[in-house]
This record gives C-alpha cells, sequence and structure tokens, in this order.
C-alpha cells in the first residue's frame, strides 16, 4: 500500500499480466471515482501530463492507472522544476478546459458563492473553533462576506478556466525530468489565481516573496500566451491576494480537521507555516488589512499557536 496523507482513498502498486507497475485505486466515493476517471482521459485526449486510466471497475469505486514512480515534486524544489511546472499548470487550466463537460466535477461544477462559504466556513468550524480562541462571530462573517462579494467580482465569467483545486507540490510527480498532475478530482470551473494561490503558499514549501514573483511572471507568461492575452495582467494580480486568503483559510480548515480531530501529525505540524503565510500576506497587503480588518486582528491574535 502507497501511504496517504489527506485522502481516504488507498492506492496500491501492483503487476499487471505483462509485469509492468500499475497503481490500484480504492475509492469511497463513486461520484469522486467518476469525476477522476472523466477529468484524467479528458486531460490525456488533448495531450497534458496526467496518469493514464487503465481499467475501471463495473462499479466504479475501484479504477487502476499508470505508475508514476515516487518522485514528488515536494522533494526536489528547484526552480527549474518549478517553472516548468507552472508553466505545465496553465496548459491542464486553459486546454484542459477546452471542451470539458463541468457537469463530471466533484463535489460541484463551478466555484460559485456556495463553494467559496463551504472554504470559509471550514476554517470558521474545523480551523477556528477548534483552536478554543475567543472570537466575534458577527465580525468574522462581516468579513467574510465582504471578501464573497470581492472574490465573485473578479472571476470573469465568461472565462472558462480548470481550476485544479488542489494543486500543490505534492500532487506533483517527477517522471523523467517532466511534471505529472494527479488529485484533481475536486476540480471544476474556476479562476486561476485560485490555483497559484495552493501552489505558491503551500504552507512546508515556504517559498521566499521574491521566488514567488518570479514564478508568477513565468506562469503568467505562458498562461496569456496560450490565451491570446484573456487574462489583463493588472487585473489578474490585483484580484490574487483575495485568492490567496480565501486559500489559506480553506487550508486551515483543512489543517484543523485533519489534525485537531483526526489527529494526523503531518498537518498538525504545517499549522504553524500557514499561520505565519496569513501574517504576512496580511502584512505585504495593506489593502487587505483595510478590507477585512477582523480577520487581519485575527491573524495576529492566532500566532499564539505557532
Amino acid at each position: 500500500m502507497i501511504a496517504k496523507q489527506g485522502s481516504n482513498r488507498i492506492y496500491t502498486r501492483e503487476r499487471d499480466v505483462n509485469g509492468k507497475s500499475i497503481i490500484r485505486v480504492q475509492g469511497t466515493n463513486r461520484d469522486e471515482n467518476r469525476a477522476f476517471i472523466y477529468l484524467a482521459r479528458h486531460f490525456r485526449s488533448k495531450g497534458l501530463p496526467v496518469p493514464e486510466v487503465l481499467w475501471v471497475a463495473e462499479d466504479e469505486m475501484s479504477y487502476t492507472q499508470t505508475d508514476l514512480g515516487d518522485t514528488l515534486l515536494f522533494d526536489n524544489l528547484d526552480r527549474s522544476l518549478l517553472v516548468r511546472t507552472l508553466r505545465a499548470l496553465a496548459h491542464i487550466q486553459v486546454i484542459g478546459a477546452e471542451g470539458l463537460d463541468w457537469s463530471f466535477c466533484y463535489p460541484v461544477p463551478e466555484m460559485d458563492e456556495r463553494a467559496i462559504r463551504w472554504d470559509l466556513n471550514y476554517f470558521k468550524y474545523c480551523f477556528l473553533k477548534g483552536t478554543k480562541i475567543e472570537f466575534s462571530e458577527p465580525k468574522l462573517e462581516d468579513d467574510f462576506d465582504r471578501l464573497v462579494r470581492n472574490l465573485l467580482s473578479s472571476f470573469t465569467s465568461h472565462l472558462s478556466t480548470f481550476l485544479y483545486r488542489d494543486c500543490q507540490s505534492r500532487n506533483v510527480m517527477i517522471v523523467d525530468g517532466d511534471p505529472y498532475f494527479i488529485d484533481f478530482q475536486g476540480g471544476r470551473k474556476g479562476p486561476t489565481q485560485y490555483d497559484i494561490a495552493s501552489f505558491l503558499w503551500q504552507a512546508k514549501a515556504n517559498f521566499s516573496p521574491d521566488l514567488r514573483a518570479e514564478l508568477i511572471e513565468e506562469y503568467l507568461d505562458e498562461l496569456n500566451k496560450i490565451s491570446n492575452f484573456q487574462f489583463p495582467i493588472s487585473n489578474w494580480k490585483a484580484a490574487l491576494p483575495n485568492w490567496v486568503l480565501l486559500r489559506l483559510l480553506q487550508v486551515l480548515g483543512a489543517y484543523g480537521y485533519r489534525g485537531y480531530f483526526e489527529r494526523k501529525p503531518h498537518f498538525l505540524e504545517s499549522i504553524p507555516n500557514a499561520l505565519r503565510n496569513l501574517s504576512d500576506l496580511f502584512a505585504s497587503n495593506p489593502e487587505l488589512q483595510t478590507q477585512y480588518p477582523y480577520l487581519y486582528a485575527l491573524s495576529h491574535d492566532l500566532l499564539v499557536l505557532v
């Protein structure tokens, strides 16, 4: 069995009839399995770097896929590999969205208001309440309302791009020097900034602000190249801090659930870095301090957990 992090799926390395190594996946949710299978086959048809689905059980509760090995991007955060990964991500988001049937996406087809509020409530109920720190729920919800409005206004609905959702270096495999993407079953239609927030503000990757800035420029160069410049850079960058804020809150919710409730050490160990990221985000973006004063104050209070 292959070690897992936050997933309930079971991964097993086996041999096919020809002795070639393959991965068997035993899922717990048929709709989630169906989403991965559909997306993987769709992306493969576009020539994108994802595993190939080889076999699917009749009940769709298990399937096999190509074995991409054991080399994670997280284990070698070389700048050239990071650049190649982010440029490849732009293709997943833009080329991968072409002709995609969003109804297969799980659990929702689009990053809409309800999905955004799920992420915010994840932070409130699974992380914040788990810390036992006193907080004002009305003030927190006021900031949430402002964040929701700003996020929705920043995503141009006519642009159909794929939001990978959990795009981070542990979900990128390196095969013969090339990045391959896995665990995209939670993807949906949504803004490209969310994935950049997921990748560059991953707690344990601990990228420097300068490296983040360089990688964003590399990414935007590729994004605009393949999308015929449908993403005005100034607008894209202006919206990014809000999506980073949402992702950091969502991640803290995940760490709280997996750490405080499921008692998984890896997630508990990640909380301090995630809180530092949140504090640093406010420090480097004064406009966020003004827009979300209660979250800003709360980010200071939470540093006692670091």
